[in-house]
């Protein structure tokens, strides 16, 4: 059988990067080492449905906009207007329903300020605010940089994500409707219409002849490529899924702007994630430098206790686990994006996957990422007359 263009790797980056791939009448073969699809995408199985990361997306860059035009995204969760309010912020070891004052300025009067690449966001953000308030701020947005020392980032790069985080134009967030794990199984329908192979338990250890997109997480190619600048800076956490039956003064969202830590409801803007009656929640904690991992686990299982008082007694299915270079690019002071990775790598070989050279958070990097690397390899197999890369 044909095949013009080879990806590597199964996740959300490869099943994107085959889609777009395909679309433009290129045969693509994919091959995932798994005995499924769907990499940090993958949830656990009903009846409840926990994902290894992240479950939510936002609405306001290209990646949405490419799953959306696609009919991939599906249908949307809303939580509650009583659960909305059981937002609340973890200050001095207790639940506060504000965060500082100093915070809540940075984000209103003070949203339009430009931050620069080569500082530190917390110099720059304790010049501009003060310094209670850049502690707060980078603390809540360790909810998407997994770092327990997210002041030490590049200014902008922060300063961009807490933008888009808690001061956007319009709510941007979106829950979709059985999270990651619903919109990875839409892109595998999708690619397998297409005429894409899936090659299942398929562990590629060179790589094959011909355009060829390698999206597994950065060490994964690293190792495969025999690169070792394939490095990049990431998180480092560890997490609790925790069910229990409903409690009233269980919370949707908190942010630990103490610590870093950060919780949030699966269930409550998705009632399909968990049975009838019960309530499933993430939980995670940054690990700090030379911390080790039960410490960490201690200090997330007092925030378990502010938000879900009395878990340990309650609960009906809990699972932990820790991600270490698995939670999305973080750019120190002087890089940004653009300094990453680089998606064309030269001779037909092209990265894709969520630290690589192309704009977004966490899984969004992915997807644009994938979409880039798609348009690459096809040009490459000179398949660029057939069909735009783009076309749904």
């Amino acid at each position: 059988m044909r095949t013009d263009i080879t990806v590597i790797g199964g996740g959300t980056a490869g099943l994107v990067a085959a889609i777009a791939c395909a679309e433009a009448g290129a045969a693509v073969t994919l091959h995932e080492a798994h005995g499924s699809l769907g990499g940090r995408g993958r949830a656990t199985a009903a009846p409840y449905v926990a994902h290894e990361g992240p479950h939510v997306f936002y609405c306001d860059g290209p990646h949405w906009t490419w799953l959306a035009e696609r009919g991939l995204t599906g249908r949307l969760g809303r939580p509650s207007a009583r659960d909305l309010l059981r937002v609340s912020f973890v200050r001095d070891g207790r639940r506060a329903l504000r965060p500082p004052a100093g915070f809540l300025r940075m984000i209103t009067v003070g949203r339009f300020r430009t931050a620069p690449v080569d500082e530190d966001f917390h110099g720059w953000a304790s010049r501009h605010f003060g310094t209670e308030a850049a502690r707060a701020a980078a603390n809540a947005i360790a909810a998407v940089t997994y770092d327990a020392d997210t002041g030490r980032l590049s200014a902008a790069f922060v300063w961009r994500l807490i933008r888009r985080v808690f001061a956007p134009g319009v709510p941007t967030v979106r829950w979709v409707v059985g999270g990651w794990q619903a919109v990875v199984d839409r892109l595998a329908v999708r690619a397998r219409q297409l005429g894409v192979r899936v090659e299942l338990g398929s562990r590629i250890t060179c790589l094959p002849g011909g355009p060829t997109v390698v999206a597994t997480e950065l060490s994964s190619a690293r190792a495969l490529l025999g690169d070792a600048s394939l490095h990049w800076e990431s998180g480092h956490c560890v997490l609790l899924d925790l069910a229990v039956p409903h409690g009233e003064k269980d919370r949707f969202l908190t942010f630990d702007l103490d610590a870093g830590g950060f919780h949030e409801s699966y269930s409550m803007q998705d009632p399909t994630t968990a049975p009838r009656g019960t309530s499933l929640f993430q939980l995670d904690m940054p690990v700090r430098a030379g911390e080790s991992l039960p410490g960490a686990r201690q200090r997330l299982a007092d925030l378990a206790e502010v938000t879900v008082p009395g878990w340990r007694d309650r609960a009906v299915w809990r699972r932990q686990g820790t991600a270490r270079g698995r939670t999305g690019a973080l750019d120190l002071p002087g890089l940004t994006w653009r300094d990453r990775p680089t998606i064309d790598r030269g001779d037909g070989l092209f990265l894709a996957g969520d630290m690589v050279a192309a704009p977004g958070m966490r899984g969004e990097i992915a997807v644009n990422s994938a979409v880039r690397a798609a348009a690459g390899a096809v040009r490459a197999a000179g398949l660029t007359g057939r069909r735009p890369i783009g076309a749904a």
